[in-house]
């Protein structure tokens, strides 16, 4: 039951729902929202495509004739006491995770997933000779194999590849099992033969990211850069030149050494390709010539001032420069075709510890190597983890199913009604925040309805603005996330080197409040504009138009976007949410009104936000620095531009600048600011301990991110 504040919200998802559920639980309702979120006696939850334990007809039926097929939907469903996610169904809807994660565990060999219906539900794995996943080895048997898959459907490959049942068995203790959503669609991974960053279709989030190591990694939390391939860095005075040693003794997989030929032919090639290839527009921009004037040295020019040159390769969140072997990428015509995946060859080589050893749509499969120049160094301990399974999210029902059986150890992160559910379920689950609110740790990612602000009425800021009044925060956050979040003012988290940003705009906050739920407001700048509400109580201007717009998402805000979209409604702006199969296309090409988002900018100074606001930041396919609003000013680029050429060290300079482009962005406003953003990732510590936490904040949870490496020479096995 919701609170009396959150009332007003839920009556209108309600009176939507009761509406079309007269007949009883079980049909179909416009608006998804997520599988936790109660409303009164009822349960509202996303219909994704796993069949309905209570009318798959007719949730089949209703998905095609409402929304289109492959569309999601809204069903309704009476909750079982004490429990927001109905045990029955999860057990009756992880079939599919059944065919995949058991056999990773256990042993076990079923056949593949169909290839022409993979969200067909397969039949659950029963064990052979391996104990079930859970299970403790005794003194007199052999701890658990994780197997993976062993009759993986038929895929053109460049060369053969060995079949998982040919593999090294590893056992399940030293085995890391993660499910995550990037690069799969409809429970198979999509990119499973792209081994490199730089081709398109490619992610570093899924799996390739731990093949290239950077010139050095940064830690948000302990706010701690660690130099890796590179052993030190020099600017010259005026930043136009920056000279960078990197360290010796160190090789590719296959023998060929590593050197500072690699760096600058990596900057170079990224240089030629600009806009064609992730991070080759920020390198264009700045990057003159990049020369190798020794083995261990590597001097590169810069076209203006660039003092976050270095920056921007060091690898954090979703940003980083991977630097590629030359003997290889040098012979390859074109980086945006070549995919790096020749398992007969060693491809992709790395400098890293790891190896590829079998990648199909239903599973990538990683080993350790046993040689690390980084172990031998000193730099770092070697992983004690020495296979890493990635198996395609196949939905949050089945992934919570899996987590709260054992049988992975990390996922996508949750809801918070999932989280907390599989919290009570499994024990040996924990989070950021262990087992209380918010479960999770506050990301880089703040979330923001999104405007494309190239489309009118939309490019107008008074009507972003007075979208922004109609929004609600607190009770969008108490109704879709419990309370387990805060509103958001600026495009930004609010870290701690960043404070003293959100400090030099208090005052425009107070005259531009990103926060304020304020209808009357909204309704006065909505009139001042020519709009006036119609007898259905929308606004329409005057030729008619209504303001109407369909939402775009994806599966983590599922409980987020309905809830926006009904406030919307209920002051008068006919907003829908869905999640169509191409909303990431559409999204990065400009093909929407409103979507929702977060933002992949800054957390140490405020440039990496700003830019994503320039008007030569472009969509380069896979890249997170990119301006998705579509909001160009000229005075606010310069800004910026000035931003870039001011040392990170000289905070107030930068202050100073921030508030002169706060100046001008916060009356435009180009996207609605919400609320921070919580990774409420499942961590499972059955057979891992050390995972990154609030009381251990070594660095944020995320294996997707570039700084997973870190988590993975930290992680200890329980026994």
């Amino acid at each position: 039951m919701f609170c009396t504040c959150c009332k007003e919200v839920t009556d209108w998802i309600y009176r939507r729902a009761a509406d079309r559920a007269r007949e009883g639980p079980g049909q179909i309702v416009p608006g998804a929202s997520h599988g936790l979120l109660d409303v009164y006696p009822w349960r509202l939850f996303l219909y994704t495509g796993v069949a309905s334990r209570l009318d798959p007809t007719a949730a089949r039926r209703g998905i095609e004739t409402e929304f289109g097929k492959g569309r999601s939907a809204l069903l309704m469903e009476k909750p079982e006491t004490g429990s927001l996610i109905s045990r029955r169904r999860l057990l009756k809807s992880a079939g599919l995770l059944s065919g995949m994660v058991l056999l990773a565990a256990c042993g076990q060999a079923p056949a593949a997933s169909p290839t022409a219906q993979p969200q067909q539900a397969a039949p659950t794995a029963q064990a052979t000779t391996a104990p079930a996943g859970g299970a403790q080895p005794t003194a007199t048997q052999a701890p658990p194999q994780a197997q993976p898959i062993t009759t993986p459907t038929p895929v053109a490959q460049a060369a053969p590849q060995p079949t998982p049942s040919t593999l090294a068995k590893i056992p399940r203790n030293r085995t890391l099992i993660l499910m995550w959503q990037g690069g799969s669609t409809n429970g198979r991974w999509t990119d499973w033969d792209i081994w490199q960053e730089y081709t398109q279709g490619s992610s570093h989030q899924n799996g390739l990211g731990i093949f290239f190591e950077p010139l050095a990694y940064y830690s948000a939390f302990a706010d701690k850069e660690y130099l890796w391939l590179a052993e030190s860095y020099q600017y010259n005075d005026d930043f136009t030149q920056l000279t960078i040693k990197t360290r010796s003794g160190i090789s590719w997989s296959d023998g060929q050494p590593f050197t500072a030929e690699d760096v600058a032919y990596t900057f170079n090639t990224l240089k030629d390709l600009g806009a064609k290839v992730v991070w080759g527009h920020e390198v264009q921009q700045v990057v003159q010539e990049a020369k190798a004037v020794d083995p261990n040295t590597v001097v590169v020019q810069f076209k203006y001032p660039a003092p976050r040159f270095f920056w921007l390769c060091t690898y954090k969140y979703d940003i980083g420069v991977p630097i590629v072997p030359k003997h290889i990428f040098s012979q390859q015509q074109d980086w945006t075709k070549f995919k790096n995946f020749d398992i007969a060859k060693g491809w992709p080589v790395t400098t890293g510890p790891w190896k590829l050893v079998f990648s199909s749509p239903e599973q990538k499969i990683i080993d350790r190597r046993d040689d690390w120049w980084a172990a031998r160094a000193g730099l770092a301990k070697m992983p004690q983890v020495e296979r890493i399974i990635y198996l395609p999210f196949v939905g949050e029902t089945q992934t919570a199913e899996a987590a709260i059986k054992g049988q992975i150890d990390a996922s996508l992160d949750l809801r918070p009604e999932t989280i907390r559910t599989v919290l009570e379920k499994n024990p040996k689950i924990t989070t950021h925040t262990g087992n209380k609110p918010p479960y999770g740790y506050q990301d880089w990612w703040p979330t923001s309805l999104w405007f494309n602000c190239e489309k009118a009425p939309y490019s107008n800021p008074e009507v972003r603005w007075a979208i922004s009044y109609y929004l609600d925060r607190q009770q969008i956050i108490d109704v879709a996330y419990s309370g387990a979040s805060e509103p958001s003012p600026l495009p930004m988290p609010q870290y701690p080197p960043l404070m003293k940003y959100f400090e030099a705009v208090k005052d425009l906050l107070q005259q531009y409040p990103t926060n304020a739920y304020d209808p009357k407001k909204g309704d006065a700048l909505l009139e001042k504009n020519g709009f006036k509400k119609g007898s259905d109580g929308i606004w329409a201007d005057a030729q008619g138009n209504k303001l109407k717009f369909d939402i775009f998402g994806w599966t983590v805000f599922a409980d987020i976007g309905p809830v926006v979209a009904a406030m919307l409604k209920k002051h008068g702006i006919d907003a829908t949410y869905s999640m169509p199969p191409d909303a990431g296309d559409r999204y990065a090409a400009g093909n929407f009104i409103a979507a929702l988002n977060g933002h992949g900018g800054s957390i140490r100074d405020p440039y990496d936000t700003l830019h994503l606001y320039q008007s030569d930041s472009v969509a380069v396919p896979g890249s997170h620095q990119v301006n998705f609003a579509r909001w160009k000013n000229a005075d606010f680029d310069k800004v910026v531009d000035q931003v870039y050429q001011t040392p990170m060290e000289n905070t107030g300079k930068l202050q100073e600048l921030f508030h002169k482009a706060m100046e001008i962005w916060l009356p435009n406003l180009p996207d609605v600011q919400i609320d921070e953003w919580y990774h409420r990732i499942p961590m499972n510590t059955e057979y891992w301990t050390n995972w990154p936490t609030e009381k251990n904040p070594y660095v944020n949870g995320a294996f997707w991110h570039y700084t997973f490496p870190i988590i993975l020479w930290n992680l200890q096995p329980v026994s």
